[in-house]
């Protein structure tokens, strides 16, 4: 049923573009900060471990709130949640530039990656409540081509500032970005009203452990070794994960009302979501491995190949997102998740043939065109119908499944290109990498395929 727009459309489509910014700067940073971490490690005498942990501790703090932090949207507003992140946010990055020490700069990020998990889920919560139903897919069109791009231009972005600037610049270019997107936010997002009363918190603390638990164990457990630590991390958050769901169906305010998955496309698009970050959020390592490692192609130019990937994305993502307005639900989503696999399974053959850095242009367009057909369709049919009290804890969970297919994928990754079979070429370990994304795809194609008019 169509809703109308609590504001003007003009104004609704710039405070979109405010809240891309934000929405940039924190999936931006995942990829752009780890192209800074050896100049890092030189300039303030870091150990390797301390200089992983530069990245890794703000995936932790940026992962593991997501469930909360959406739901204190819908409590106290997520005009009011987004300018509270993006504040932490941009005082940790200037934080970050000023860093004197290896130890001041780890504890800068842990709290930056606060204000991203703060600041993260509401703009999908606002663009559902300004934009009228018919026009959402337009709008999340456009979030998609921000979310999708970030990673990849991270890199390219990221060697510029490094090699121009030095590493303390990569930080400081969050902050007048930053300000620019808390004053247009400011400007241009109205008050909407809360819509919950309250939250359970003790199912806040449980759900922080239970994320806390899985995720540290697949972030850390290739380089741990999988030991008896990381799979007693594993353990507690599994168990931690098992209560907290036992306590959503008693509470009388449950962080993630169960309610949410009678929605019956937010079910199938938390499963497409979590196939879309454990694929997209982990291939770029072994192309790049590839590309550097077994082709000897320069850092650059190998960072500047993935960089058409990114402009079909932009492009074409907001012309998906009308045509989702338009066209059953599910027919973009599954022509999305089909060339993703095609995409995926030619870069996996390339490189078990040993091909050419130019070969892989095929697969590497191909995936610019699928990144665009799979995340504007699938967020925008997944919340479209969930209940207006519902959206913050709807993003959250929706952010969650996202960040911890990430997690996974790359953990997974990471191990199946360490493993190397004797007898088989570099390439072939970065191919089978690259060949396990299909299954987690796989169960996105069919989870999109039921998608259905609501």
């Amino acid at each position: 049923m169509s809703t109308p727009a609590p504001i003007p459309e003009p104004r609704a489509w710039r405070a979109l573009g405010a809240l891309s910014v934000g929405l940039f700067l924190t999936l931006l940073d995942q990829s752009l900060v780890a192209v800074a971490l050896p100049s890092i490690r030189e300039d303030l005498g870091a150990s390797l471990n301390q200089a992983v942990w530069v990245s890794a501790i703000y995936l932790l703090t940026f992962a593991v709130p997501l469930l909360i932090t959406g739901r204190l949207g819908d409590r106290y507003g997520q005009r009011s949640i987004y300018l509270l992140g993006m504040s932490i946010f941009t005082a940790a990055a200037l934080a970050c530039v000023l860093a004197p020490s290896i130890e001041w700069l780890i504890v800068a990020r842990a709290v930056q990656g606060l204000g991203g998990s703060l600041l993260n889920p509401q703009p999908l919560s606002i663009i559902h409540r300004i934009f009228a139903h018919s026009r959402r897919g337009a709008a999340t069109g456009v979030w998609s081509a921000v979310a999708s791009s970030a990673g990849l231009f991270g890199p390219v972005i990221g060697g510029f500032l490094v090699g121009g600037l030095g590493w303390r610049a990569v930080f400081f270019v969050y902050v007048p970005l930053g300000v620019l997107s808390l004053v247009m936010v400011a400007r241009y997002i109205p008050h909407l009203p809360p819509g919950t009363g309250r939250i359970d918190y003790l199912s806040g603390l449980v759900s922080l452990i239970a994320v806390l638990g899985i995720v540290s164990a697949l972030q850390q457990g290739p380089e741990l070794g999988w030991n008896a630590v990381v799979w007693l991390s594993l353990g507690i958050g599994i168990a931690a994960f098992t209560l907290f769901i036992r306590m959503q169906r008693t509470s009388g305010a449950p962080l993630v009302p169960l309610r949410l998955f009678n929605t019956r496309n937010f079910s199938l698009g938390i499963i497409a979501v979590f196939g879309l970050g454990f694929t997209v959020y982990s291939i770029n390592l072994p192309i790049m491995l590839y590309l550097q490692v077994g082709q000897g192609v320069p850092v650059e130019q190998a960072g500047l190949m993935l960089v058409p990937m990114g402009v079909l994305s932009v492009i074409i993502s907001p012309l998906i997102g009308r045509l989702t307005d338009r066209v059953a639900p599910g027919l973009i989503s599954r022509i999305g998740f089909a060339s993703m696999l095609a995409a995926v399974t030619v870069f996996g053959v390339l490189m078990h043939l040993g091909a050419e850095p130019g070969w892989l242009m095929i697969a590497i367009l191909l995936l610019g065109v699928a990144n665009a057909a799979c995340w504007a369709p699938n967020s925008t049919i997944s919340l479209r119908d969930v209940p207006a009290d519902l959206v913050g804890s709807a993003s959250g969970v929706y952010n969650t499944s996202r960040q911890v297919g990430a997690v996974l994928g790359a953990a997974s990754l990471g191990a199946v290109m360490q493993m190397g079979p004797a007898g088989h070429s570099y390439g072939a370990s970065m191919g089978n990498a690259i060949l396990l994304t299909l299954v987690p795809l796989v169960a996105g194609w069919v989870a999109v395929s039921r998608f259905r008019a609501q």
